[in-house]
């Protein structure tokens, strides 16, 4: 195949028109009108075409191939980014598929002349911008994963607070189910904030917690160990009784911590234990 006919010397020769023409066909596919990220994208699109030019110059069409990993860098940030946008994934995949529309439009128009040429370079671009599409896709996939993944953890921090109630006397307030992932950051929390504060005693209510199986019992206790060993005790409440019942049906031995009905029966004992007194002043 004569140079010419290349796809590389065809995108060189047409930058300029390729990029006008496939930014309005981008901006035309868009549900969002964004000027910042239109100028973004503006921007990687140019990026783009001069990766490709230079991969393809190479003489390999193999997206997955080495030469091509500055390509797919791009698309990498690229796919991070309007992940973190908010951006769908089909909306990002088709920054790769719609510069087809004008890539096969100069095809057309610089190979009329050579049919097989034509069929050959329109069939190779297809094949490679199906795989840069679906790379895309996976990226985005990818980095949605770990934006989702972020927002879960930070969830299930401000789910799980850590509150100083008196001097030397934590509040854990639980809501919503206890599992692994979100028994290691109620641990982390609590163990910070009794190194932090020099806490003595620490009160785990679960006064917000619907069920209590043998699972969330052993969370409960590890927790309950963690916190003796940093040298603070702990006092368990909002132990109603269905779940007091439950407790006893599955055998979960809970005689070593401290349990009460209420967070308020149990800042009592608290406070018992730190020598502290609460009186009501006469009006």
């Amino acid at each position: 195949m004569k140079e010419q006919h290349s796809l590389a010397s065809i995108i060189r020769k047409n930058e300029s028109e390729l990029l006008a023409e496939w930014s309005k066909e981008q901006v035309s596919r868009q549900t969002r009108r964004d000027k910042v990220h239109e100028a973004d994208a503006a921007r990687v699109s140019s990026e783009f075409l001069n990766g490709v030019v230079d991969a393809a110059s190479q003489g390999s069409l193999d997206a997955r191939s080495s030469g091509w990993s500055k390509v797919r860098e791009i698309l990498g940030e690229f796919s991070a980014t309007r992940a973190a946008q908010g951006y769908s994934p089909s909306e990002t995949a088709t920054f790769v598929f719609s510069l087809k529309k004008p890539l096969f439009a100069r095809l057309r128009k610089d190979l009329s002349s050579d049919p097989q040429a034509l069929g050959d370079e329109m069939w190779n671009a297809t094949v490679l911008l199906d795989e840069l599409g679906l790379y895309t896709t996976e990226m985005y996939q990818k980095s949605r994963e770990q934006v989702i993944q972020h927002q879960q953890r930070e969830l299930m921090e401000l789910s799980t607070p850590v509150v100083e109630l008196w001097e030397g006397v934590l509040a854990l307030p639980l809501i919503g189910t206890l599992d692994s992932g979100r028994t290691q950051v109620v641990m982390e929390n609590l163990l910070e904030k009794i190194v932090e504060s020099g806490a003595a005693l620490a009160i785990i209510d679960i006064t917000g917690v619907p069920t209590v199986d043998t699972l969330v019992a052993q969370h409960l206790m590890k927790t309950v160990a963690a916190a003796r060993l940093m040298g603070a005790d702990c006092i368990i409440s909002g132990i109603r009784p269905q779940i007091a019942q439950t407790i006893v049906h599955l055998g979960v031995d809970l005689s070593a911590v401290t349990t009460k009905a209420s967070l308020a029966d149990a800042f009592a004992i608290a406070l018992k234990r730190t020598g502290a007194r609460i009186e009501r002043s006469e009006a």
